[in-house]
């Protein structure tokens, strides 16, 4: 496959997940790798939506083989290996030995568990909306080890230092990249 579109990329994430939270998370990491796409000004924008849309490829029917079942899917459907050694580098020091290297790599490597944390917070607000939502509001959860106990907050420091950015412009530039899909991830809420 010489360059996969974003409808490549969603057929295939349909194809192995059926969960809409798992289809949810990948429409989201996908929007939030676009707007850093920008803020990055990446020559290949499409790459980030791409990969943002199918890192979590194998994580509905292969949660046991995390990005390795990835990789071997997208290897049997000639995918391009930037695009599989972008993806399977969000799973480094944890079930992947790949260090995130390039911009996109490390973007993908800190928001991925923060869109996470993120979610939850916004829903529980009185709002249950994205388009209020404030990094203050997402720190002061960050400190409640207790809530959103999977989102890994280790990972999103280590990525934030990566990417050479304090933790609250990350927060705040990944609740913009939602904000742009609010509706569509479910987030739009009552305001």
């Amino acid at each position: 496959m010489e360059k996969p579109t974003r409808e490549d990329a969603l057929t295939l994430l349909k194809e192995f997940n059926k969960s809409e939270s798992l289809i949810r998370h990948a429409l989201t990491v996908e929007a939030v790798m676009l707007h850093f796409a920008d803020l990055y000004n990446a020559e290949d924008k499409e790459m980030w939506g791409v990969v943002g849309l199918i890192h979590d490829l194998d994580f509905e029917m292969y949660p046991e083989e995390h990005c390795k079942k990835t990789k071997e899917i997208l290897e049997e459907r000639n995918w391009p290996e930037d695009y599989i050694r972008a993806v399977v580098s969000h799973g480094w020091n944890i079930c992947t030995e790949v260090e995130p290297l390039s911009d996109l790599e490390n973007v993908l490597y800190t928001i991925d568990e923060l869109t996470g944390l993120i979610y939850a917070t916004a829903l529980m607000r009185p709002s249950k909306s994205i388009l209020d939502l404030t990094a203050k509001s997402v720190k002061k959860k960050w400190k409640d080890k207790g809530f959103a106990a999977g989102v890994n907050r280790e990972i999103i420091d280590q990525g934030a230092q990566r990417l050479g950015m304090d933790r609250t412009k990350v927060i705040e530039e990944t609740i913009k990249g939602m904000q742009k899909v609010a509706e569509e991830i479910g987030l739009k809420g009552n305001l």
